[in-house]
């Protein structure tokens, strides 16, 4: 009979372990939602007058400080978050933090589009407008598909994919 005394049970594999293509593959999910996210970020931050004015059509609350504050910080928030997936620093954290603001925003997004197509009788894919993302004019159709892969790559991120050539994953110790 052995003991059970002073033995630990055996980890869980890391999910990419036996799949390596799979963790390569989330690099470049890493790589290229980073990059989205610097650009996007910094072309909101550049003109934060633009992006201000964009976020009133949104009618999100009627308090004028709460507003401006989104519109000063939010920019920021996606460049650093971006910068934190190029990095490979805080991942998992950062793609977190990405989804709790794109999917909101995709929300916000396709119920302007809805007013929009109610208001005007079209199609709902025959709806654009500048939605504040930093692209200019988009078909909304286009950005719901765009912002929907943005939320697969933050899930896959968020899932534990995308280790190899991080700095720091996680920032548990």
């Amino acid at each position: 009979m052995s003991s059970a005394i002073g033995t630990t049970a055996p980890s869980l594999p890391k999910p990419a372990l036996s799949r390596p293509w799979l963790d390569y593959t989330g690099v470049l999910v890493r790589w290229v939602l980073g990059g989205i996210f610097v650009y996007m970020g910094l072309s909101k931050a550049l003109h934060p007058e633009m992006f201000l004015k964009l976020l009133r059509q949104y009618n999100l609350t009627g308090n004028s400080l709460l507003l401006n504050s989104i519109a000063a910080g939010l920019p920021w928030l996606e460049v650093f978050c971006g910068l934190l997936l190029l990095a490979g620093i805080a991942v998992r954290g950062s793609a977190l933090l990405l989804l709790l603001m794109l999917i909101p925003f995709t929300v916000v997004v396709l119920k302007r589009a809805l007013a929009i197509a109610d208001v005007q009788h079209i199609a709902l894919c025959a709806v654009s407008f500048d939605c504040g993302c930093g692209n200019g004019e988009v078909l909304i159709c286009r950005k719901l598909v765009e912002n929907s892969l943005l939320v697969l790559f933050s899930c896959w991120l968020l899932a534990g994919f995308g280790r190899r050539l991080s700095a720091r994953f996680s920032l548990r110790g």
